[in-house]
């Protein structure tokens, strides 16, 4: 009896099908599996990405915020579960209410001024008129410089002896003022130098919206006889109002957890008279000889909790507007 030549060895290469054929050694997988699959590759780089600097950053500084910790135990390992103490105590502590003052105030008056700047400025540059790419540009300085170059140019023009702005005031006959070092003008001078650091944000995000807005509106609304007031309270505003409403979503987000430019013009001083929140947290954890690790993790979940609000209302805006 002849031997089939794809069975030698006992065992086939496929076996039979009921409607003849055979299948294949191995698992085929169809071109849905293949494309998840696929997916899947280039997602899990992103996914381990905010696993590692956002996931894991965020429960660690929950942990904190829950826990009794010193510099022992945050190096040991082992510090104590306490709750909610630790909110308790920044709560109750008397630095609180001036600093979420002062953050209120830095970021709703920062906020207001970039926002209305950087809007009169991308109408303003959305006229298209010679050298308006290259003045464009030269507004986005204060938004490519370095932090650190921008606050310590603010500090030696707020300088009370030799800044600049003391100088003026001299010319014109008024008494200098000590921008940093009077606690009537600390805040105020800080929030002058966040305005100039956020307004080519929104110059650029809200002038990019500008461009979307047909250019046949105006037009229309022009043989009407509407105005250049009527068009843009008519036109422009109502039509800018998604792209207005995350540029403030965005601004608030980072306006709640500026620090560097507090820290370095001011400090928080002189006494508290500017400390936000953000410079309040990092006094707590890291700007004594004892650093109090947990109540500052809770000032920083506390500036946490305030975004995600303005997050969840921003999300449940736009879903009425949809709907």
């Amino acid at each position: 009896m002849a031997v089939n030549p794809r069975v030698r060895g006992g065992l086939s290469r496929s076996s039979p099908r009921p409607g003849g054929g055979a299948v294949p050694r191995g698992v085929r997988l169809s071109p849905g599996h293949r494309s998840r699959l696929t997916s899947l590759a280039f997602v899990t780089p992103l996914l381990v990405y905010l696993a590692g600097f956002y996931v894991y950053p965020l429960y660690r500084n929950l942990d904190l915020s829950l826990r009794d910790y010193t510099v022992r135990s945050f190096v040991a390992g082992d510090a104590p579960f306490s709750g909610w103490a630790n909110f308790r105590t920044v709560l109750d502590d008397p630095t609180f209410g001036p600093a979420m003052r002062h953050t209120m105030v830095f970021t709703l008056v920062s906020l207001a001024f970039q926002y209305v700047i950087g809007l009169a400025l991308a109408v303003f540059f959305n006229r298209h008129f010679r050298l308006s790419t290259v003045l464009r540009a030269l507004f986005l300085i204060p938004w490519l410089l370095p932090l650190i170059v921008s606050a310590s140019t603010w500090s030696w023009m707020f300088n009370s002896e030799s800044g600049v702005v003391n100088y003026l005031l001299r010319l014109l006959g008024v008494d200098p003022v000590g921008w940093l070092t009077s606690p009537d003008w600390a805040l105020t001078s800080v929030i002058v130098a966040n305005i100039w650091i956020g307004i080519p944000f929104n110059l650029v995000i809200l002038y990019s919206g500008l461009q979307n807005i047909p250019g046949e509106l105006y037009e229309a609304a022009a043989l009407d006889g509407a105005g250049a007031w009527q068009r843009f309270r008519r036109i422009t505003f109502p039509l800018l109002r998604p792209v207005s409403a995350i540029t403030l979503l965005l601004g608030l987000v980072y306006t709640l957890k500026v620090f560097d430019l507090i820290w370095i013009m001011t400090k928080g001083g002189p006494g508290d008279a500017s400390a936000t929140l953000a410079t309040w947290s990092y006094q707590l954890g890291f700007g004594t000889l004892l650093p109090r690790f947990g109540p500052g993790a809770a000032v920083g979940n506390i500036l946490i909790l305030i975004a995600l609000v303005f997050g969840l209302l921003y999300v449940r805006v736009q879903r009425r507007r949809e709907a």
